[in-house]
Parts: C-alpha cells; sequence; structure tokens
C-alpha cells in the first residue's frame, strides 16, 4: 500500500475534518491480510523473549500477573527470564483475558511497512500495538489514550463503543484528569476484517469481542506534536543565542530582571512571525526522525556494485530538496549533499520503494557502482539497509 492509497482510503476530507477532531470509521478500507495472521503472532510470541509490559495479559483494565502464562527460567549465566507457557496462556485467554503486544511494528515487517506509510502521510511517529481476545470481556475498560489511534481489524470482529472527549486533548503529563465519560456511547461501531476505525486523542472508549468470534486487530498510536512541543524546539533553536544560554538574573534588581524578560520576549515573537514556523518544525523533525533501524549484514563497511542488491529507506520521514547545484537529503538524523544527477534515485527511496541498485543507477544515470558509493553513506548514516537480492 503506498501513501497515496492510504490518503485515498481515509478520504479527501479527512485531514480538514477527522484528524484530532473526530472518529472515522472506514468499512473494508484495506486488505488486511497480509498485514498479521494468527500463524504470524504465534511466531513472534514462540521466537521473541517478550518480557512484561511488552507482552501482557490485561482483563477489566487490570493488568494479569507476568507468571499468570510465564515461568521464569535461570540461564547459566544466571540471568533470570519469563518463558511462556503456552497452556496457562490459553487458560486466561479463555477466561476473558485480552493479550497485548506492544512495539509489534518493530517484530513484524508488514506491520512495520504499513506504520511507514502512515508516518509518510502523517508525518509523525507510529506505533504498532497488537491486541487479541475471544469473549465479550474488555481487556481495558472504558479509557482514553494520549494519541491518535487508527485500528485496523486483522480477523474475526470487535465492537468499539466511543464515548468522546470530556477533556480536549488531555496529555500523558497533564495537570487534570478527563472528567468521566457519559453513560451514553456517541457511537457503536463493530470492525471487521479490513475495517479501519479512527478515534483522536482524549476520547474515552472501551472494546470487546462480543460478537460470539475471536478477534484480532492492530492499534497504530500516533505521536502528537503541542504548542508546548513547538515552544521546547523553539527554545532548543534559540540556544544559539548567548540570551538564551545565559543564567537567568534571579537575584538582580525588578528593573534588570524585566528588560531581561523583555529581550527573551521579543527574541520568541521574531520566532513565532515567522509564518513558516510549522513547516520549519516538521522537517527539521522529520530529517531527524531514526525511523526502524535494520542492519546490512553481511555488508559492513562496502556496498558491492551488484545491480541486484536491494536497499530502501530506514525512515519513512526523510526530506528531499532539489537546487539547480544540488540534492539535500535530510534523514536520520543527518544531511546529505549529492549531485543533482541523485535525484530520481534518492526520489524513489524517499518515496518508500524497496529498490535494486541497477535500477537506481539507470534512474541516476551514471554506473552501479556510483550509486553503490551513495548508498553506502546513507547505510553510514543509519538511513538506509541493504536487504537482499530482491524480494
Amino acid at each position: 500500500m503506498t501513501a497515496l492509497r492510504i490518503a485515498e482510503r481515509l478520504g479527501e476530507d479527512f485531514l480538514a475534518q477527522a484528524l484530532h477532531r473526530d472518529y472515522r470509521h472506514f468499512p473494508g478500507a484495506i486488505d488486511a491480510s497480509g498485514l498479521l495472521t494468527w500463524d504470524g503472532l504465534n511466531t513472534i510470541l514462540a521466537t521473541h523473549r517478550l518480557q512484561a509490559p511488552r507482552l501482557r495479559l490485561t482483563r477489566e483494565g487490570e493488568t494479569l500477573p507476568e507468571l499468570a502464562s510465564s515461568e521464569p527460567m535461570v540461564t547459566r549465566r544466571h540471568v533470570v527470564w519469563h518463558r511462556l507457557h503456552p497452556a496457562q496462556l490459553h487458560a486466561r485467554l479463555a477466561d476473558g483475558a485480552t493479550l497485548a503486544l506492544d512495539s509489534a511494528d518493530e517484530l513484524h515487517r508488514p506491520l512495520g511497512e504499513f506504520a511507514e506509510e502512515l508516518e509518510r502521510f502523517l508525518r509523525t511517529r507510529f506505533q504498532a500495538n497488537v491486541y487479541a481476545s475471544w469473549s465479550k470481556v474488555e481487556g481495558f475498560g472504558v479509557h482514553w489514550d494520549t494519541h491518535d489511534v487508527l485500528a485496523v481489524q486483522l480477523d474475526g470482529a470487535k465492537r468499539w463503543r466511543i464515548y468522546g472527549p470530556t477533556r480536549p486533548y488531555p496529555l500523558h503529563s497533564d495537570t487534570e484528569e478527563p472528567l468521566p465519560p457519559p453513560g451514553t456511547p456517541r457511537a457503536e461501531v463493530v470492525l471487521h476484517p479490513g475495517d479501519l476505525l479512527y478515534v483522536p486523542r482524549g476520547w474515552w472508549h472501551s472494546v470487546s469481542a462480543d460478537q460470539g468470534t475471536r478477534s484480532l486487530h492492530v492499534t497504530y498510536g500516533a505521536q502528537p506534536h503541542t504548542p508546548a512541543d513547538l515552544l521546547h524546539w523553539i527554545g532548543e533553536q534559540l540556544l544559539a543565542r548567548e540570551e538564551f544560554r545565559t543564567d537567568l538574573p534571579r537575584l538582580a534588581p525588578p528593573n534588570a530582571q524585566a528588560a531581561f524578560v523583555c529581550r527573551l520576549r521579543q527574541l520568541l515573537a521574531e520566532q513565532l512571525d515567522d509564518p513558516h514556523l510549522l513547516a520549519r518544525y516538521t522537517a527539521d523533525l522529520d530529517g531527524q526522525a531514526l525511523g526502524r533501524m535494520a542492519p546490512s549484514l553481511p555488508h559492513l563497511d562496502t556496498v558491492p556494485a551488484d545491480p541486484r542488491l536491494c536497499v530502501r529507506m530506514t525512515t519513512a520521514r526523510a526530506v528531499l530538496t532539489t537546487t539547480e547545484d544540488a540534492v539535500h537529503l535530510a534523514a536520520a538524523g543527518s544531511v546529505y549533499e549529492f549531485d543533482p544527477a541523485a535525484g530520481p534515485a534518492l526520489r524513489a527511496l524517499v518515496d518508500g520503494r524497496e529498490c535494486p541498485l541497477g535500477e537506481l543507477a539507470d534512474a541516476a544515470g551514471v554506473g552501479v557502482a556510483d550509486i553503490a558509493g551513495l548508498v553506502r553513506e546513507l547505510i553510514a548514516g543509519q538511513a538506509a539497509t541493504l536487504t537482499g537480492t530482491g524480494r
């Protein structure tokens, strides 16, 4: 799925009317079969040491003890870890518990790819959490999240009761707790495989598998960006100014303190008067976003000039700008400058494609060895990774 197709599924009015404002249900929006299956979940659980709270069981808003579904093991090096106990896990789930697995986008590449497409479209970090349940017992009760959520139903069916917010845009470190939700939900939505559901930050909701069938779904949580984040970023930009590095005149006379504060106000006003401030903020954060790191083994410090060798970006939020004299790429915290001829090859990578070196060389009109050198720079900066000879 491409970023354009995601935009099409969400609709042309999503950004203007729904994002951060209202819930949206998109029935049958995608083919979810390629994201995660039960076999895929079983493989993740069987092949990773997933310690709490990354893997946990919840029931009616309470997290069950880790020993409810695992047993402690001690290695020869006296390291204690909890090994999943399948029979105990089955029993807890049959008794109404919900299985929750955090950051599954780092464990299963298809989930990570979908997260990257969302990041490419909405320009923020997404984390994928997987949930599996078998009964009408609610795993988390009526609750709200500190991030926007896009839920994708993978298998079975699940009922979402959506109540709306009682405190707009609450934060993890907020000054107040939201008031309790109203007794009657604003909407009730049953999700089936391929359905998408968007729920804004702070909206009370509850979820249960009460349709007489098991449920497997994934939620993509979006990192919020608030005015507080913007002011913190402005403060970091202003550290180049001596006035923002000096000590506060806390013990100075009142007139000196007032003059100092007045100067800070002027510096902040200069930043806030910039009509492109939010664009600068977004571009800077995009260029710093690390994405999902991946090594390029067995290639350590060289990239073979093999036209079949494939490469992809590790970040979905790289920023590519072109001038007459150069192409600049900001990605994973580094800034690169290349000849303008490299523009088409870099554009293919920034757009999220996994490309053979030969295809990139053709796009740039250069030899495979030249493209291999460019890719080596990106790998050294953690902005790209090699993925083998084709998919």
